[in-house]
């Protein structure tokens, strides 16, 4: 999948929106028909590529993954690692199956027992196309060294966040989380890369139905695990790719086709 020319690893993200995407179907806000007319806010269901050429692989397969080939002209991947069990992380598993089934391709998917359990729950059938692969001792995957550990999501219970090494450059994937305890901090220290959710500016909804940090928060977890480069993910209606949010140097938002070299 690594374009000619390219040396060394590349993140690459497909999707940058929270659960509903952008623009929303209903909505008149700016952002969303700014999204409807020229794009810069159009957002698809978070996920990512970590391009590795052959050894490439997803990070989440939401709802949008066939619409997030066909823009990309890929007809198959092989390898997709699930976050958790939430229909805009998992909602493109059926069609990537069927693309399985069709190619001949046996598919190979990683998560945590338990997210695999909800996975094979809600999608009994992917077990005839799919191989799963239980990671909760970690695996290695185009030679990163990839680790994972459960993360509060607030009112919608449970997340994994994905710590991944490879000669000495180490990032971190934590999409969907809100109000970390100590505990679970301690694998997101030491980064070279944070990628992490932000669905709102400042989200004014009562804390006990919010699921996600809202940039004023991150920004909070920032200087305390100071990260070498920050990028937020994982954004709802609320913020405009266009506006000029006064943040450090080293945070960026993340928009469709981002590509992040993973190396020092």
């Amino acid at each position: 999948m690594r374009g000619a020319g390219i040396v060394g690893d590349q993140l690459k993200f497909w999707g940058t929106g929270d659960a509903m995407g952008v623009p929303r179907v209903y909505c008149e806000c700016a952002v969303c028909k700014e999204a409807r007319a020229a794009g810069a806010n159009r957002r698809y269901r978070s996920s990512v590529l970590v391009d590795a050429g052959e050894e490439s692989f997803l990070i989440d397969c939401g709802p949008d993954w066939r619409t997030q080939m066909e823009q990309r002209k890929l007809r198959f991947v092989r390898h997709i690692v699930i976050t958790h069990a939430h229909f805009d992380h998992i909602g493109g598993l059926p069609e990537w199956t069927d693309a399985c089934r069709w190619l001949e391709y046996r598919g190979q998917l990683y998560a945590p027992r338990e997210v695999m359990e909800l996975i094979l729950r809600q999608y009994p059938w992917l077990g005839g196309h799919v191989d799963f692969h239980e990671i909760d001792d970690g695996l290695t995957l185009a030679g990163w060294r990839i680790q994972g550990w459960k993360v509060f999501h607030g009112k919608n219970g449970y997340s994994y966040a994905y710590r991944l090494e490879k000669n000495g450059f180490s990032w971190c994937y934590c999409s969907d989380a809100i109000a970390l305890p100590p505990e679970d901090k301690i694998l997101m220290r030491g980064l070279d890369l944070l990628v992490l959710g932000t669905s709102f500016y400042k989200e004014e909804a009562p804390f006990h139905t919010r699921s996600v940090y809202d940039m004023t928060e991150a920004l909070e977890l920032l200087s305390d695990l100071k990260p070498k480069q920050t990028v937020f993910t994982h954004m709802s209606h609320d913020i405009d790719i266009e506006r000029d949010y006064g943040l450090p140097k080293h945070v960026r938002l993340a928009h469709t086709e981002m590509a992040v070299l993973l190396e020092k």
